[in-house]
């Protein structure tokens, strides 16, 4: 099933030590959501893979030729369903999975194995000084672990914000696409997800500004088209609904 950001299982570079790679799309509530990966190398040459995708032998070549595969990231309840496939051709790499994650595969039968657990508002060992995170909280489901590349001023999301670009997805999507919210140019975080905030919204305002006071330049998200410049604004205008 083609995503409509094709070529894909390709890194695709955005800075320095950065890059992403634009897999098949997978099935969520019927649709095909288009999935994208994000790796950072890190300082002593590991690899990090934000939200992987379906796992690739050519991919995977790909990306040996960086570095070693260390550290496999499952950021928020929903994405992790390739995080196994990984483990069993790389076992010595170690997965990252925020809240929920661990719970969610287990009820639905999904085979992965989770190493740590992503914790608050302090970046784990492995990446500190190069990858800052914090986990969003105040949704009564959804609780995911956002990232900020220093070096190349990138912030990685994964689905709090969603950015359907209309001519990449069926008709139909698009009519569910703008009641949810998640139409470009003005993607932002789903309705349903936001609606789960309610009660909680300086909860989230907080995690809101935290990224904004990171000042990125760029945001990398997970479906849809991502967003190459003026990252602050563009956050400014996703979460315009629950800032001041």
């Amino acid at each position: 099933m083609a995503t409509g950001y094709e070529p894909l299982n390709t890194l695709k570079p955005i800075g320095k030590d950065i890059w992403i790679v634009d897999g098949p799309a997978i099935r969520f509530y019927g649709m095909p959501f288009s999935t994208r990966m994000t790796v950072v190398r890190l300082a002593n040459g590991d690899l990090w893979l934000h939200s992987p995708v379906a796992y690739d032998a050519a991919l995977a070549r790909a990306l040996e030729a960086l570095g070693p595969i260390r550290h496999l990231i499952a950021p928020n309840w929903i994405h992790y369903a390739y995080v196994g496939a990984w483990q069993e051709v790389y076992p010595e790499a170690k997965a990252w999975a925020a809240p929920g994650v661990a719970e969610r595969a287990e009820k639905h039968g999904v085979a992965m194995r989770v190493d740590h657990d992503l914790r608050g508002d302090a970046a784990e060992a492995p990446w500190r000084g190069e990858i800052k995170q914090r986990i969003i909280e105040g949704s009564k489901i959804h609780r995911e672990a956002v990232f900020f590349h220093e070096a190349s001023k990138t912030l990685i999301l994964t689905d709090l914000i969603e950015n359907f670009e209309p001519e990449k997805i069926p008709w139909w999507m698009r009519i569910a696409g703008r009641f949810g919210r998640i139409i470009a140019p003005d993607g932002q975080m789903p309705r349903d997800m936001q609606m789960s905030f309610m009660g909680h919204h300086d909860t989230l305002r907080a995690g809101i500004e935290e990224m904004i006071g990171w000042e990125p330049e760029r945001i990398v998200i997970a479906h849809g088209a991502w967003f190459e410049g003026d990252a602050v604004a563009e956050l400014r205008r996703a979460f315009r609904w629950v800032l001041r």
